[in-house]
C-alpha cells in the first residue's frame, strides 16, 4: 500500500466577479438539462489569456464570451445562438471555441463574428463537443462529452491535424471534459467525470490509439474532475466541480497541493497567468467569480502563446 503526505493546502482569493448589470437570472435550455432547470445569470467556463495578457471566458447558457483585462473590468466580446464551453487562442490570433449546441467555432475578436470551423464529423453531429488543447504541432485536441456517462460510456476524444484529417482516437469514454496535452506532444490526459478520474491516451508516432489507462483516481461527490492545466514540471491540475478546489498531482499522480475555492464549490476550468505565468485563475460558475492563487511553478505555456 502506498501512501502519501497530507496536500498542502492553498488558499485563493476572488479576482474579479461578473458585473451585475451582466447578471439576470433566468431559465435556459442548457441550464435545464444540466443544472437541475434552476435559473442562473451565468454559468463560466474556457478561461484563456491572449499575448496582452487579458483573460477570456464563456458564458454557455447565453452564449457569450468576455473578455477581463488586467485590472479586472469586463466587456462583452459577442453574444450569439450557442452554447459556447471550452476556448483556446490559436498562435495566429484565432480564437477556437468548442460549442455544445454547434461544434468547433471561430470568434473574431474585433468584431466578435462567430463562424462555424467544425460542425459534424462524417457527417454526424457531435454529441457535444467541451474542451480543446492545440499541441506543439498545431495539432488540434477535443473532448466530445455530451450526456455521456457511466450508464452511456461512449463519449469520444478527437484529433484534428493541421492537414485537416479529422480522427477520433477514443469512443468509450464515460464524460470526457477538461484536456491537457504534454510538452512534447506524446500524451493526452483526459478528464473524465463521472468516473472521476483522470485517463492517460498515449500519442505514439504510429497513430494507433493504444494502452490507454487511468492516471489519477479522484475522490467521489456530486462531481467530478472538469478543466485540467499543467505547470512547467509536468505536475497537473484538476479543477473538481462540486467539490470547490483544484487539486496539483505530480507526474507519477501523487497528490501534492489542494487549492480551496473562497467562493462555491462551482470549480470548473482554469487557467495560468499573470506576468511571470505563476498565478492561477479559475472559474467559480456557481457565483460568477474569477478566483486567483498564487503558486510557485509556473505554468506551461500554451501553443497559442508561442
Amino acid at each position: 500500500m502506498s501512501w502519501f503526505a497530507p496536500p498542502r493546502r492553498i488558499d485563493t482569493q476572488v479576482f474579479t466577479r461578473l458585473p451585475d448589470h451582466f447578471r439576470k437570472a433566468r431559465r435556459s435550455a442548457w441550464a435545464d438539462a444540466n443544472q437541475g432547470g434552476r435559473a442562473i445569470d451565468s454559468f463560466l467556463e474556457g478561461p484563456s489569456f491572449d499575448r496582452q495578457g487579458r483573460l477570456y471566458v464563456t458564458d454557455i447558457p447565453f452564449g457569450r464570451v468576455f473578455c477581463i483585462d488586467p485590472d479586472g473590468a469586463w466587456t462583452v466580446v459577442t453574444e450569439y445562438d450557442g452554447w459556447p464551453n471550452g476556448l483556446k487562442i490559436h498562435a495566429d490570433g484565432r480564437i477556437f471555441i468548442t460549442d455544445y449546441k454547434r461544434g468547433l467555432m471561430l470568434l473574431d475578436p474585433g468584431s466578435g463574428q462567430v463562424t462555424p470551423f467544425l460542425e459534424t464529423a462524417a457527417s454526424e453531429s457531435f454529441k457535444g463537443v467541451n474542451d480543446l488543447v492545440f499541441g506543439r504541432s498545431g495539432t488540434l485536441y477535443f473532448t466530445d462529452q455530451g450526456q455521456t456517462g457511466m450508464h452511456d460510456p461512449t463519449g469520444r476524444v478527437w484529433r484534428l491535424g493541421t492537414d485537416g484529417r479529422l480522427i477520433c482516437l477514443v469512443n468509450t469514454i464515460p464524460s470526457p471534459n477538461g484536456i491537457v496535452v504534454d510538452e512534447d506532444e506524446t500524451f493526452l490526459l483526459v478528464a473524465v467525470t463521472r468516473a472521476n478520474q483522470v485517463w492517460r491516451i498515449p500519442l505514439p508516432a504510429s497513430g494507433i490509439t493504444t494502452k490507454v489507462g487511468v492516471f489519477v483516481n479522484l475522490h467521489g461527490g456530486p462531481g467530478g474532475p472538469d478543466g485540467l492545466a499543467l505547470d512547467r514540471d509536468g505536475n497537473l491540475l484538476i479543477c473538481h466541480t462540486g467539490f470547490g478546489s483544484v487539486w496539483r498531482v505530480s507526474p507519477v499522480a501523487e497528490p501534492l497541493d489542494r487549492i480551496v475555492s473562497c467562493a462555491g464549490v462551482g470549480t470548473t476550468n482554469l487557467a495560468f497567468g499573470g506576468p511571470d505565468n505563476r498565478s492561477l485563475f479559475i472559474t467559480e460558475s456557481r457565483t460568477g467569480s474569477i478566483l486567483r492563487a498564487d503558486l510557485e511553478t509556473p505554468g506551461l505555456p500554451m501553443y497559442s502563446h508561442a
